[in-house]
């Protein structure tokens, strides 16, 4: 019997652990000089997030080419697991995104909103996250945070 649920577990973990470790990588895309973008990364890493940090000076560029519209454009642009990741967006909305898998080509936090992930991180902010993309168009709420 042992033998069997150790097969099984090990079965369970082949088929699952490289989409579970796949998950976690993550590519953000900022400028050199931003500091806010680089605490977002650090809060990524701490997130347990696997990071890789591109240094652009042509930020806008990452941005047009990952599809995200200037109405919700930020400071840092991210990828992860086939998603599109525009600036401070919580880590529990992230979680969120990845585990329901909605058809969406990503989400955003607009702007640079004071308290957010990277930008003060208090748990009183108040904005929104928007997705957008496919079933979402231009924009859809995704979750607000605060109320």
């Amino acid at each position: 019997m042992n033998i069997h649920l150790t097969g099984l577990a090990a079965l369970f973990v082949a088929l699952t652990g490289p989409a579970l470790a796949q998950d976690r990588n993550m590519t953000v895309h900022k400028d050199p000089s931003c500091g806010c973008c680089t605490a977002w990364a650090e809060l990524a890493e701490k997130a347990g997030y696997k990071v890789s940090v591109v240094e652009s000076a042509d930020i806008a560029a990452s941005k047009a080419e990952a599809g995200v519209p200037e109405a919700l454009w930020s400071c840092h642009t991210a990828r992860i697991d086939g998603y599109v990741i525009e600036g401070h967006v919580p880590f529990d909305a992230l979680a969120r995104l990845l585990e329901t898998r909605p058809d969406v080509l990503g989400i955003a936090v607009p702007g640079m909103p004071e308290g957010s992930p990277g930008m003060g991180d208090d748990p009183a902010a108040r904005y929104e996250v928007i997705a957008w993309g496919n079933e979402a168009g231009d924009g859809t709420l995704f979750q607000k945070v605060g109320d």
